[in-house]
This record gives C-alpha cells, structure tokens and sequence, in this order.
C-alpha cells in the first residue's frame, strides 16, 4: 500500500513533513506532559488562528503572520507565569478563548463575512509544498539539536524548576525557549493535523510510550516511534478512504494508546 502512495509527489511531501512533525512534537511534548503543561499547544493553536486572520486583514501570507504572532502569545503566557501573576491553567484558558475570539474578528473584517477556517482548524497536508518542507526540515534540526544538547536542563526543570535554578542551569531563558519552539512547531504543524489537533500529537504518543518505559529518555525514543506510527497509519487511511488527514493520524494515535493500555506489563 505504502508503494501506491509513493507514486504521487504530494503524498511523498506529506509523508516526509509528518515523519518531521513526528520526530518533534513528542520530543518536545515529553517535557510539557511531565510539567502538567501539555495544554499549552492547543491555546497557542488558537492564538495561531489570531495570527491568520492578521495576514487575512493585511492581505499577506495567514501562515507567515501566524508565526511571530503565536510567539508573542507564548512569550507573553510563559511571562505572565514566571511572575505568577496567572497561575498556568489560567493563562491558557485565557490565551485560548482571546486568540480565537480574535481571529474570528480580523477574519470578518478581511472579509466582511465567515471566512472557512477548516484548512487551518484541520490541517491540509496534500497542500504541503517543497518549500514547505525545507522550511520544516529546518526547524526541526534546530529544535533537535537544542534538545540534545540542553536534554539535561530540561529533564531537570521539568520536574523541579528550583531545584534546577540552585543546580545552575538557566531556568527563566529555557523556560522561553521551550515556548518558543513549541510555538513555531505549532505553527509549521498547522498545515500538517490542523489547529485542533496538534495538542493530540504532541501528548498522546507520550502517554502511549509511558505504559511501557521507566525511564524518561526511553518514553521519548518510544514515543517519536508511536508518532511516526501514527502518522503512517493516518496517510494510508486518508489515501485509501478519502478521509482528512489530520483527523486520521489522531485516530491511529488513540488506537495505539488504547493499544497501550490493553497490553501493558
């Protein structure tokens, strides 16, 4: 079936940006689910959606405005956290409601009307172009080797941010360098599972990898495999039964979860 799929270049794209979306999402998601912070990628995706009705409004590119605009909110989320002026649970219920209350607005003000914003809530995969790819593959090599080399520091701080401030480590800049990472791959994975279900994708195959693995470094190594199993199983199914894309990577990641949990030790 995988060789069927191969014949048609926008299929090729599609399956090159969800093996890199697999290989960063868990990555990063294994540090927010461990700091009860997994939340974050569903009130950034909104924040995001504010970002597109900005470039709707000005008329340039939606994705391209999302970006700086999606860092800004987390930025912005992960100061009003250090300086506990909102506890964390709080800030991204307000970030979420505010971005897409925003969004909505630039959008009908672009367009005096509703503007369709399922390509973006949903995702559009078969759209992803080589540029798009490039861009992609970028992005993750940084974030890739930011984890590496600071896997450490993050370890630490994800489990006891004083602890990690008395060991050294500089907890306030990689506490928004986190946020920005995640910002940025919520933005470039919007094309790929949509707004709406990136959060899936970055918690579910931590989870998934977390029933088998005592140790942190093994549920991240199993959970990059959990991903790039879903993303494979939700290609083959969009293809063959002409389904959205996004929304059948996180059926195969629930499948594997359910999986999971029934074959436990």
């Amino acid at each position: 079936m995988m060789i069927d799929l191969l014949q048609y270049g926008f299929m090729v794209r599609a399956l090159l940006a969800g093996l890199l979306v697999a290989l960063a999402l868990p990555m990063i998601g294994s540090f927010l689910v461990a700091r009860r912070y997994s939340l974050i990628a569903d009130s950034l995706a909104h924040v995001s959606l504010a970002g597109v009705g900005l470039g709707l409004l000005l008329g340039g590119s939606p994705v391209w405005w999302a970006g700086p605009v999606t860092v800004a909110g987390a930025l912005l989320l992960e100061y009003l956290r250090q300086t506990r002026r909102l506890s964390g649970d709080t800030g991204l219920a307000v970030l979420m409601s505010g971005g897409l209350a925003l969004a909505v607005v630039l959008a009908n003000l672009a367009r005096g009307g509703a503007v369709d914003f399922n390509s973006y809530l949903f995702g559009s995969i078969a759209t992803t172009a080589t540029s798009d790819l490039y861009l992609l593959a970028g992005t993750v090599a940084v974030i890739v080797t930011v984890v590496v080399t600071q896997y450490q520091a993050f370890l630490h701080m994800s489990f006891d941010e004083d602890s990690a401030r008395i060991a050294g480590y500089r907890v306030r800049l990689l506490n928004y360098l986190m946020v920005t990472m995640t910002a940025v791959m919520v933005v470039l994975a919007m094309r790929i599972v949509g707004g709406l279900l990136i959060s899936a994708l970055l918690v579910i195959p931590v989870i998934t990898a977390a029933q088998f693995t005592r140790s942190f470094r093994g549920t991240m190594l199993l959970a990059i495999v959990a991903a790039v199993l879903a993303v494979l199983g939700g290609l083959v199914a969009a293809f063959y039964l002409g389904v959205a894309a996004g929304g059948a990577i996180v059926l195969v990641a629930l499948a594997l979860f359910v999986l999971a949990l029934l074959l436990r030790p």
